[in-house]
């Protein structure tokens, strides 16, 4: 993970419908490039982190919302990073042969929400997200690059947690590891 002086890092979720099954000879162009971008991704400025399987080299094989779907869930330290990665990078030519891969999604299919720098969200959490964006439509909790929301604004709308009492709040505090974030 990359550190960062940001207090807010920007999480993203898009999920793919499979055309084809993943061995599927028609889905090799995909499957090459995806050492390459994942590559990319992970030098570019701004990256943070990307949810990998354990035991591999990305997330393909994971499939919490169903058998032909795929995952994408990274966090950068700002929307422009990654809009730059997204758009201004190798990863375009995956954008562009999308079609060839992937069905069109009627709905939703990438959300955008701020978290604090250090929390990597679960697929659990983002999948909330893009539950509550295809529901309710954008807003500071899920959000999407037409209808961009700030840090700043989003801290605005967030509920405070239920404070801890002060000796369970003492006996569950660590010191921070170097560098001065908790991953959670």
């Amino acid at each position: 993970m990359t550190a960062s002086a940001h207090a807010a890092h920007l999480a993203q979720l898009n999920v793919a419908t499979l055309r084809h099954p993943f061995d599927d000879p028609r889905m090799a162009p995909f499957v090459e490039m995806l050492d390459p971008v994942n590559a990319a991704a992970d030098d570019a400025p701004g990256f943070v982190w990307r949810l990998v399987e354990e035991g591999a080299a990305d997330a393909t094989g994971l499939r919490p919302a169903g058998e032909d779907v795929i995952v994408n869930l990274s966090v950068w330290e700002n929307q422009e990073a990654l809009w730059d990665f997204a758009y201004r990078s190798g990863h375009l030519e995956v954008m562009r042969r999308r079609r060839e891969w992937f069905e069109r999604h009627v709905e939703a299919h990438l959300v955008l929400w701020w978290v604090p720098a250090g929390h990597l969200p679960t697929v659990g959490e983002a999948l909330e997200r893009l539950a509550n964006l295809q529901a309710h439509g954008p807003s500071p909790h899920a959000f999407t690059f037409a209808s961009p929301v700030s840090a700043t604004e989003a801290a605005q709308h967030l509920q405070p947690a239920p404070s801890a009492q002060p000796e369970q709040a003492a006996r569950s505090a660590r010191p921070l590891p170097a560098g001065g974030s908790a991953a959670i």
